[in-house]
C-alpha cells in the first residue's frame, strides 16, 4: 500500500484542524457567559418596588434587600416605581436585561388580578414575562363585621345574608382589589347575595365599616387587627389554611364551616424572563436561608406577612394558579374594570 494512502473514512488533516479550531472557539465564546454567572453578582442589584414607600410591599422589599445584600456580598438597592396599580414598575422589570441585576418585589396577587381585569392595558404577561425566584410572604385576609351586626359567627352571618338577600353590605378597597374579589369569591362559595360597596382604599372603607355605614368587609389582617383587638370590629373568620398567629382566637373559614374559602395576598421576587437558571438558583438559595431567620420572620410578621419560601418552579405554579383563580372569579362575578 502506498505510503501516502489514506482510508476514505479517515478525515482529512485540514478538516480535523478546522473542526478542532471551531470547537475551541465555541468553548472560548461560552467562557465569558459562564464566568459572569459564576461571578454573579459583581455589582449592585436593583430591586424595583412598584408601589410608593411605606406600604407592605415596600417594607417587605427593604427587609429582604438588606438581607440579600449581606448574603450576596453586593448592595441590593430598593427603587420605588409606583403607578397604574403596580403595573408601571412591573413593566420596567419585564423589559430589563435578564442578567439578575434587576428584580421585582411584587404583590403577585394584585399583579395576577390586573393581568386579567385590565387585559390589553397591562403590557406584560404575569406568567411569561418573568422568571420567578421565590414566593417570600403571604398576607392573610380576615372577615370582619360592624359589632352591630346580629351575627357572632360566620355561619350566623351567612344565615342572616340568606334571610335578607341584597340587604347586607360589604365594603372593599376598590373595584378589582383583592378585597373586592375575595368578597365576590365568598358570595359564590357561601351562596349569598350581598351588596358590594367599593371605596378608594382600605382606610376610608374601614372608617365607614366602624361607623356602621357598611356592615362587613374582607380585609388584610394587618389593616384590621388593631380595630379587632380594640373591639371596634368583630372578626368572624380568617381566610387562611391555618389560624393567624396575631389573631389566635379567630377560626379559619374551614373551621367555621365554609370549606373551599382560602385566600390571601401573595408577595414574591421575580426577575425578567430569560434570566439564567444559575443566577435564579443563587438568588433562591440565598432567600431560602434568609426566610428561615427568626428576626426576618418577625420583621415580616410585624407587617402582617407570613414568611414563605418556594422553589422557582413552585413559585411559577402558584402564580399560574393565582391567575386562574381570579380569572374564574372575575368572569363568574362579571367584574368590570373601572
Amino acid at each position: 500500500m502506498p505510503a501516502h494512502y489514506r482510508s476514505p473514512a479517515a478525515p482529512h488533516p485540514l478538516r480535523r484542524a478546522l473542526v478542532a479550531s471551531f470547537v475551541s472557539l465555541a468553548a472560548l465564546a461560552s467562557l465569558p457567559a459562564a464566568q459572569a454567572q459564576d461571578a454573579y453578582p459583581d455589582h449592585p442589584i436593583r430591586m424595583v418596588v412598584p408601589y410608593p414607600p411605606g406600604g407592605a410591599t415596600d417594607v417587605i422589599g427593604r427587609v429582604l434587600s438588606k438581607e440579600l445584600g449581606e448574603a450576596l456580598g453586593q448592595s441590593v438597592v430598593v427603587e420605588n416605581r409606583a403607578g397604574a396599580a403596580g403595573s408601571i414598575g412591573a413593566d420596567q422589570v419585564a423589559k430589563a436585561s435578564p442578567d439578575g441585576y434587576t428584580l421585582l418585589m411584587g404583590a403577585l396577587t394584585s399583579h395576577a388580578i390586573n393581568a386579567v381585569l385590565y387585559q390589553g392595558r397591562v403590557t406584560f404577561d404575569i406568567e411569561k414575562s418573568f422568571a420567578p425566584v421565590s414566593i417570600v410572604g403571604t398576607v392573610p385576609l380576615v372577615f370582619v363585621v360592624n359589632p352591630s351586626v346580629q351575627a357572632k359567627t360566620l355561619p350566623e352571618f351567612i344565615a342572616l345574608a340568606k334571610s335578607k338577600p341584597g340587604y347586607l353590605t360589604m365594603a372593599s378597597a376598590g373595584n378589582g382589589s383583592p378585597q373586592h374579589l375575595a368578597g365576590e369569591m365568598f358570595k359564590r362559595v357561601a351562596g349569598v347575595d350581598i351588596l358590594h360597596v367599593p371605596y378608594k382604599g382600605s382606610g376610608p372603607a374601614m372608617t365607614d365599616l366602624m361607623g356602621g355605614q357598611v356592615l362587613s368587609m374582607i380585609e388584610t389582617v394587618p389593616a384590621a387587627q388593631a380595630n379587632i383587638k380594640a373591639g371596634k370590629l368583630r372578626a368572624l373568620a380568617v381566610a387562611s389554611g391555618a389560624r393567624v398567629e396575631t389573631l389566635p382566637d379567630v377560626p379559619t373559614a374551614t373551621e367555621a364551616g365554609l370549606k373551599g374559602f382560602e385566600v390571601s395576598s401573595m408577595f414574591g421576587i421575580v426577575a425578567p424572563a430569560g434570566t439564567p437558571a444559575p443566577v435564579v438558583d443563587k438568588l433562591n438559595g440565598a432567600l431560602e436561608a434568609i426566610l428561615t431567620k427568626p428576626e426576618v420572620r418577625a420583621a415580616l410578621l410585624a407587617q402582617g406577612a407570613i414568611a414563605t419560601w418556594t422553589t422557582p418552579a413552585d413559585a411559577a405554579a402558584r402564580i399560574a394558579a393565582e391567575r386562574k383563580q381570579w380569572a374564574d372569579v372575575i368572569r363568574e362575578a362579571n367584574v368590570k374594570p373601572e
